[in-house]
C-alpha cells in the first residue's frame, strides 16, 4: 500500500490527480490477468473501448518499483498515443485494462511484470527486467472499426 500511496503523491505533483483507498477496494482486477485499474476520472457517452477499436489516449508510464516516469505523452514534443486495442499492439496489461474505457475515463492501471515488458524489460526506456509498471491513462477519442472502415 506504501508503494500506491508514494505512487499517488507523485502523480499528484506530475499529472494533477490520484485516488487511492486504505483497503485496496477501489482497485478493479482484469478478469483471467495480473492487471489491475483504479478510475479515478468517469468517462461519458456511450462508446467504449472495444477489441479493433482504434483509440487516442494520453498516458503517463512510471516503474511500480522505483515510482520513475519513463514516457508521457504529454512532454514537451511527445503527442497523444494511437493504438488498435485489444489486438496485441502494446503490452498486454495495457491492451486489457484499456477495454471497457469512455471517452474522458482516466484510469490508473497496475500491471505485473509478466503482462508488462517481463525479464528482458525495456532498458532505452529505463525499465529493468520483472518491473512492474504503472499507467495513468486518458482516452481521448475512441473509433470503432465500423467507424474506421467508412
Amino acid at each position: 500500500m506504501s508503494q500506491i500511496i508514494r505512487f499517488c503523491a507523485l502523480l499528484f505533483v506530475g499529472v494533477g490527480r490520484c485516488v487511492a483507498t486504505q483497503d485496496g477496494a477501489a482497485w478493479t482486477s482484469v478478469e483471467g490477468y495480473g492487471t489491475k485499474f483504479h478510475v479515478d476520472a468517469e468517462g461519458t457517452g456511450d462508446a467504449t473501448v472495444q477489441p479493433k477499436s482504434k483509440v487516442t489516449v494520453h498516458a503517463t508510464g512510471t516503474v511500480k518499483e522505483t515510482l520513475k516516469k519513463f514516457w508521457s505523452t504529454k512532454d514537451p514534443g511527445q503527442r497523444p498515443f494511437e493504438y488498435v486495442a485489444g489486438v496485441g499492439n502494446v503490452i498486454t496489461g495495457w491492451d486489457q485494462g484499456v477495454l471497457g474505457m469512455k471517452v474522458g475515463e482516466i484510469r490508473t492501471i497496475e500491471i505485473p511484470s509478466d503482462e508488462g515488458y517481463g525479464a528482458r524489460g525495456f532498458p532505452a526506456w529505463g525499465i529493468p527486467a520483472n518491473a512492474g509498471l504503472v499507467f495513468q491513462i486518458r482516452v481521448l477519442e475512441i473509433k470503432t472499426q465500423q467507424q474506421r472502415e467508412l
